[in-house]
């Protein structure tokens, strides 16, 4: 099981990235592969009640690749971790099969007790770079977190998140091809323009107003009437 487990994120690594030439490559060159090695070893001692032993060799698999995984972890099947350094995976976190992982990535908790206290992700879930998963809640199957966004509530299955907190942008078809970074660029809300577009409207809005009530009141002196000096009486 150990060694189909290896073989399958391999294969998912491949899968999901266009550069991966072989399955030599993702073997030596891969720190994505080298984490989920020691992740595996790890987690092994753990479940073994090795505790200790647990944490060294996910220690040492930190050290090495820059990408820390608790030991007590869940992690699915072909679970792809792409470039990685500074991916971040707590011990109650748990992880379906062909989640992608970018870099900077955070699956943590927000509580001190001992129990659940980090995220669930769904199967086919992506995560894009820098983005925070943040408490024991639930990232339903086929959702995208957009990069640098900060979850802290529940997503629903194939919801799009952006933004900090998250919210929801769209939702898309379960079966909708893979999106690297969770994002596609034409998705992605540009703040500015969407207040830009706002105050047009209201303006717009404003003028249609304006024009109403001065055909309401066709006697009423133009903008600025009342500002005009009165004359000196004789």
């Amino acid at each position: 099981m150990f060694f189909k487990n290896l073989a399958d994120d391999i294969t998912g690594m491949i899968t999901r990235d266009p550069a991966a030439r072989s399955r030599a490559e993702v073997v030596l060159c891969y720190p994505g592969f080298h984490a989920l090695l020691w992740y595996r070893l790890a987690n092994r001692a753990w479940r073994a009640r090795w505790l200790l032993l647990g944490r060294f060799l996910s220690h040492v698999g930190r050290v090495l690749t820059g990408i820390e995984i608790h030991p007590g972890a869940t992690i699915g099947r072909r679970l792809f971790i792409d470039h990685g350094m500074g991916v971040v995976i707590g011990e109650t976190a748990e992880i379906g099969d062909d989640v992608t992982l970018y870099q900077g990535v955070t699956l943590g908790g927000t509580s001190l007790h001992k129990g659940k206290r980090h995220p669930t992700l769904g199967d086919r879930v992506i995560v894009g770079a820098g983005a925070q998963i943040l408490g024991p809640i639930t990232v339903g199957d086929g959702a995208r977190i957009g990069a640098n966004a900060v979850v802290v509530s529940e997503v629903a299955p194939g919801a799009t998140m952006v933004g900090i907190p998250a919210r929801a942008v769209q939702s898309r078809a379960k079966s909708e091809a893979f999106c690297a970074y969770g994002l596609a660029g034409h998705e992605l809300p540009d703040p500015l323009a969407r207040a830009m577009s706002a105050l047009l409207d209201e303006v717009t809005a404003l003028k249609a107003r304006v024009a109403e009530l001065e055909t309401a009141q066709p006697g009423r002196p133009p903008a600025g009437g009342d500002d005009q000096p009165i004359a000196a009486a004789e």
